[in-house]
């Protein structure tokens, strides 16, 4: 009796042991993307490695396990988050023939659509690896270009020209942050046209 007893309960625990599903590895890859939604969604400040557990449904030990420390993971970050803004800029498409204007609107939609990167890679708090010139040519030169364009259009100080725009590109970016920016695209790109031919002179 005793024999049949733990022969069924072999037979039991056995098939429960696996039916049971493994436990899904916590991988660098899910960190990772986890961290750069909740950048995306809350803020750097809220990147913490308890906030980044619950969202991926672990303890913080994984984290650990897998980054030094948070500081890595945010170094990470951050260059994906330069990476990201470049892409964004080369899916924005071709607006306006006028130097500057592309990615005077790229930054503006970013600004709108991406608040808290934004203020991470723009409005730093902090001293950062890179400066806001060297995240907006990228790594494909693009103020340089707009520079060279600029000059072969008869700009005879191509630098200050792009300094004057950028002042202004950056001040209607920071208004659309706050909500206090409201107007159209079309209004928006023609604001800029008028802007650079008014510096050009």
């Amino acid at each position: 009796m005793l024999h049949l007893l733990a022969h069924s309960f072999y037979r039991t625990t056995a098939g429960e042991d696996k039916a049971m599903p493994r436990k899904e590895s916590i991988t660098k890859q899910m960190i990772f993307d986890a961290a750069f939604s909740l950048l995306k969604e809350e803020g750097k400040e809220e990147v913490t490695a308890r906030k980044l557990a619950a969202k991926i449904g672990c303890s913080t030990q994984p984290i650990f396990r897998v980054y030094g420390g948070m500081e890595e993971l945010l170094s990470d970050l951050y260059l994906r988050g330069v990476t990201y803004f470049n892409e964004f800029y080369h899916n924005a498409g071709h607006i306006s023939d006028t130097p500057f204007t592309d990615l005077g609107m790229a930054y503006i939609a970013f600004a709108a659509r991406e608040k808290h990167l934004f203020r991470w890679l723009f409005l730093p708090t902090e001293k950062m690896e890179k400066e806001m010139y060297d995240i907006l040519n990228g790594g494909e030169n693009v103020v340089t270009t707009q520079l060279k364009r600029a000059a072969e259009s008869g700009c005879k100080d191509p630098g200050t020209l792009f300094m004057k725009m950028w002042v202004f590109i950056h001040g209607i970016a920071c208004m659309t942050l706050t909500g206090d920016y409201d107007l159209s695209a079309r209004e928006t790109v023609d604001m800029l046209t008028q802007s650079y031919h008014a510096f050009l002179k």
